[in-house]
Parts: C-alpha cells; sequence; structure tokens
C-alpha cells in the first residue's frame, strides 16, 4: 500500500490524501475543512485556479479555462506528488 500523500495549502497544516486517491483535489481541499473557491467544478471558469509552489499533479479532465505556468484547476485535477500550494 503506499503512503498517503501530504497537501499543505496557503501555509495551513498538511492534510493528506490516499495515493490512489481519485477525488479532485478540489474535494480533498473541502473535505480537509479547507475554505475553497470555485464555481463550475469542470475546469471552465477558473475560480478555483492555485499556484503550485511544489509537488505534481494530474489532470482528470483537460481545463477549458487558460491555466498560466505555475498555476492549476483543483477541481479537475488529481495530488500525483506530495503538494504545497497557495490558494
Amino acid at each position: 500500500m503506499s503512503k498517503p500523500l501530504r497537501v499543505k495549502v496557503n501555509g495551513e497544516p498538511l492534510f493528506e490524501v490516499p495515493a490512489q486517491n481519485k477525488d479532485s483535489l478540489l474535494q480533498s481541499m473541502e473535505q480537509a475543512g479547507l475554505e475553497t473557491h470555485f464555481h463550475c467544478r469542470n475546469g471552465f471558469c477558473g475560480a478555483c485556479r492555485s499556484h503550485l509552489i511544489s509537488g505534481q499533479v494530474a489532470y482528470i479532465t483537460e481545463p477549458l479555462a487558460y491555466v498560466r505556468p505555475g498555476d492549476i484547476l483543483p477541481c479537475v485535477c488529481i495530488a500525483t506528488s506530495d503538494l504545497e500550494l497557495e490558494h
């Protein structure tokens, strides 16, 4: 069994997601009790845009909104490594 991935958002205490997690990063953030900003949950609007400080993600669905280099859309991606985000 793989060890859980650790996620840190805005310098808050770490939370963990299972390594084989299929929930979007946005869903994982909500489950950890973090206040999140979003509108569509489909990668279209870009309201959940976050800056990826460190780590890697994989997109479940290709984002439809423009994503600048270094940014991610948590609503349509999953963590594939430990992460640090600014949201």
